[in-house]
């Protein structure tokens, strides 16, 4: 078996096959034929089609499946980079789901309250493989939350690993890079579980239908 079968087919949190997803790649893609240009052109879809809310966490299989991201148009840092992952594999380009401890500046009392900690544990990225090298992509903070918050946002040239800045267009701290964890063919559904149980103890209480956006915008008014 080839080395990136496992990369190429569908898995259950990455469901490449899924009608939505197979529909989202074709019509991203259109007539690219080059794997870069692809994975471009489906990293800045992914990243800006698709709202990044961190009070959207729900950690069933369903839940985190890449087609749930999709259909919603909104979710958070793991189910974006299994979408990103999922529709790459579903143009043809291998790709698997990275996982890094961070600490996240952008932030807000809602979460800081729920989660006890400024730390975001398995946040979740994705890695592509282009011209034999498996480059890291990050396309969870769209477009408008970016212009919105003054950071800068994460670019993609499929060359060049594309994490997040330290700082932002302030110069405020935004985002350090505290651990890798690795990178896998599929979301590791159990440990999350189990992980996010043991770190968070009050995630469960966070309400989903809060607007992360408005709440941030509030704290940046005021810290203004």
């Amino acid at each position: 078996m080839n080395t990136t079968d496992e990369f190429l087919a569908p898995a259950r949190c990455i469901d490449a096959d899924h009608p939505a997803i197979l529909s989202f790649a074709a019509e991203v893609v259109g007539d690219r034929t080059d794997a870069r240009d692809k994975a471009i052109a489906l990293y800045y879809a992914v990243r800006d089609r698709i709202r990044y809310d961190p009070y959207a966490i729900d950690l069933t299989d369903q839940g985190l499946k890449a087609s749930t991201a999709l259909l919603a148009g909104r979710g958070w840092c793991v189910p974006k980079a299994a979408l990103l992952a999922a529709v790459c594999r579903a143009a043809g380009v291998p790709a698997k789901v990275g996982f890094a401890d961070v600490k996240n500046h952008l932030s807000t009392e809602r979460l800081r309250q729920t989660m006890q900690t400024d730390v975001f544990y398995w946040h979740g990225y994705t890695a592509i493989l282009l011209d034999g090298d498996w480059v890291k992509a990050t396309p969870a903070f769209n477009i408008e939350l970016c212009e919105k918050f003054q950071l800068q946002p994460l670019e993609f040239d499929g060359r060049e690993d594309s994490i997040y800045h330290p700082f932002d267009l302030n110069g405020n701290r935004h985002m350090e890079y505290l651990n890798l964890r690795g990178e896998m063919a599929d979301v590791p559904a159990a440990t999350l579980r189990s992980e996010f149980a043991r770190v968070y103890p009050y995630l469960m209480k966070l309400d989903a239908n809060a607007d992360f956006s408005a709440d941030v915008e509030a704290e940046v008014t005021r810290a203004g």
